[in-house]
């Protein structure tokens, strides 16, 4: 094992593939939304007005070379930086060249994007994470083993070691450091060693130290050969100084892109420099937001005297050195590596997909919450129906039935895909798997937390509440129960797909359900037509009819009266839903969970896939 580590870490010492990375004249537009809908007289002006968001930005980045876009907020340093990557949606002109060539899907191999935001599963340990992430995003060239090496030599470089076996943690669980989340965060896409790497503000909310250690460790990679990118918003002056080429930005426009060590030498010649020693990063920020020693000067004016200069003095240099690079030669080397859309068979991706989101969602799932939640409902119950031979009770539980359990699994699946949107956004926009085989693994994954916790509540409310003590009937019963269940839950899933807000999915759901329920036919026999339709797509209403079926057959009689009998299809209750056509209710059961799960799927695909650029 040790053998292999060492193969694995010798990976990390050189890139495959260097690229340079060039970008010229860029220039991102997006269309302000209009704030109501009663705005009509000024629509027409809204829809011509355009927001620049990046004004003309140039500049060229080689393999071994490290640049730090500053800027204060708002200065567009993220959208650069995700323009850059490959992500970014909208209007966007100029032209981003890698070797030479526009963003393909063959580059997303050898990109690493780390967002600022560290996107991580808080109850998987630093090990789990980045195992999981070498299973899913090396190549299936190499063998199981290889690829836990592979992420054990990553903790060891980045100094993750002590932490290993620590869980990640999250706002409400405590876990590692901010340091060390960042760490694994670089980690992941240090795994596909990848030639580029961009990085949204690494150290954010990092103390000087331990923002030390990350820029030190992105030095030490930048030694092999890559090609790093970063936002950064306020280095000290030790992490300044450790920056090859510095792009400064004032609200889209570029005021400087060059070396980091001639930044201050630059500004001193075109009249701007501190009145006392400080902060290179410091006085450059200043800079960007029009500030100097004097207030009494106007910001503006400064930003544009900045502008100027910059057009003037430096973008013909910074033309020039674009145009100098010859980058055929890079470029077919870019093409010698044909690679295949998936790094991994979609078997693969389903099996590590279906083990990490067990291992993550154990917690929530299992939790002593939900189990007391059923129980108590399941013991009220049989408490309420306790032994109870009258008909319209019994009717009335199986109608109970179909309710909780239409609601029940409707909430919980709603609120699935919301709150996995933003790992799916990121682990998607990077390749890692197939759409398909991360929705099978979820939906399987979900399964036994979906069918046990009805199964326990049949069971403890069937036997203690005078329904038919028949292993037939309790079968049937069941059986339609944990089918009715899985139906509620794809309706779930598809309105959380689509709506991606768990408080407008959740409103939604409860109106569907109850719109659903009140259509039944159990509170009001005689329904409008004009509203009647509603209940030939209930999953209420078919469960119910079910379950009833599951109870009752037609010819069996009870006593209605001194010395009378009737038939149980003639009870008013039975009568209005009817004890034949089960296998319409099957049928039509099956169309929606088919239906809706084919519309969660549609939704999410559109989850993080950069829409096409203009």
């Amino acid at each position: 094992m040790e053998i292999t580590q060492l193969e694995s870490a010798a990976i990390f010492k050189k890139t495959n593939l260097p690229v340079t990375l060039k970008f010229e004249n860029v220039v991102y537009k997006i269309k302000p939304k209009s704030e109501g809908m009663f705005n009509s007289s000024s629509s027409s002006k809204s829809e011509e007005e355009e927001k620049i968001i990046l004004k003309g930005i140039t500049g060229i980045v080689f393999p071994g070379e490290m640049l730090a876009m500053l800027g204060p907020s708002g200065s567009g340093k993220t959208t650069l930086l995700t323009g850059l990557g490959g992500r970014l949606s909208g209007r966007l002109d100029g032209s981003i060249t890698y070797n030479g060539k526009p963003f393909a899907n063959a580059m997303k191999r050898y990109t690493g994007f780390v967002t600022q935001d560290d996107v991580l599963y808080p109850h998987l340990t630093v090990t789990e994470t980045l195992v999981f992430t070498a299973l899913l995003r090396l190549p299936k060239t190499i063998s199981h083993e290889e690829k836990v090496a592979h992420a054990e030599a990553v903790i060891a470089q980045l100094g993750l070691t002590k932490c290993k076996d620590s869980i990640i943690g999250g706002p409400l669980l405590r876990g590692v450091s901010g340091g060390e989340r960042k760490r694994v965060s670089i980690g992941q896409e240090m795994l596909i060693n990848p030639s580029l790497l961009f990085l949204d503000e690494p150290t954010s909310g990092l103390d000087s130290t331990t923002a030390q250690k990350i820029v030190s460790t992105l030095w030490e990679l930048v030694k092999g050969g890559r090609t790093i990118v970063m936002t950064i918003h306020q280095p000290s002056s030790r992490l300044f100084y450790m920056f090859h080429k510095v792009l400064l930005l004032s609200e889209g426009n570029p005021l400087y892109f060059g070396k980091g060590e001639d930044v201050m030498g630059y500004f001193s010649s075109i009249g701007f420099s501190p009145a006392v020693a400080m902060n290179p990063s410091d006085f450059l920020l200043d800079l960007a937001n029009g500030v100097l020693d004097d207030p009494q000067e106007d910001q503006a004016s400064i930003k544009q005297t900045l502008v100027t200069a910059f057009k003037t003095n430096l973008l013909d240099s910074v033309k020039e050195e674009l145009q100098k690079f010859d980058d055929r030669e890079a470029h077919e080397k870019l093409q010698r590596g044909k690679f295949s859309q998936w790094s991994n068979t979609w078997w693969q991706q389903f099996v590590v997909l279906f083990k990490r989101g067990m291992k993550e969602r154990k917690h929530d799932s299992f939790s002593g919450l939900k189990i007391g939640q059923v129980l108590v409902v399941a013991v009220l119950c049989a408490l309420l129906w306790w032994q109870s031979s009258d008909i319209q009770d019994q009717i009335g539980l199986l109608f109970f039935y179909s309710s909780f359990w239409g609601f029940y699994p409707l909430f919980q699946a709603i609120f699935t895909f919301p709150q996995e949107r933003m790992m799916l956004e990121k682990e998607r926009s990077s390749g890692m798997y197939r759409l398909s085989s991360y929705f099978m693994s979820r939906t399987v994954g979900d399964l036994p937390m979906e069918l046990v916790l009805p199964t326990i509540f049949v069971i403890i409310t069937y036997w203690t509440t005078g329904l038919k003590p028949f292993a037939l009937n309790f079968f049937s019963t069941l059986f339609t129960l944990l089918y009715s269940v899985l139906v509620s839950q794809s309706l779930g899933l598809a309105l959380g797909a689509m709506v991606m807000n768990q408080r407008s999915a959740t409103i939604l759901g409860s109106v569907i359900m109850l719109s659903f329920t009140l259509a039944g036919g159990y509170y009001i026999h005689h329904v409008p037509s004009f509203i009647a339709w509603i209940k030939y797509v209930s999953i209420s209403q078919y469960t119910y009819k079910l379950l009833i079926g599951s109870q009752f057959e037609a010819g069996e009689t009870y006593p209605c009266g001194v010395n009378a009998t009737c038939y149980i299809e003639d009870f008013p209750a039975i009568k209005s839903v009817g004890l034949g056509d089960k296998a319409i209710s099957i049928v039509a059961l099956a169309i929606m969970l088919v239906g809706y799960r084919f519309l969660a799927y549609v939704a999410l695909m559109r989850i993080g896939v950069t829409k096409k650029l203009i």
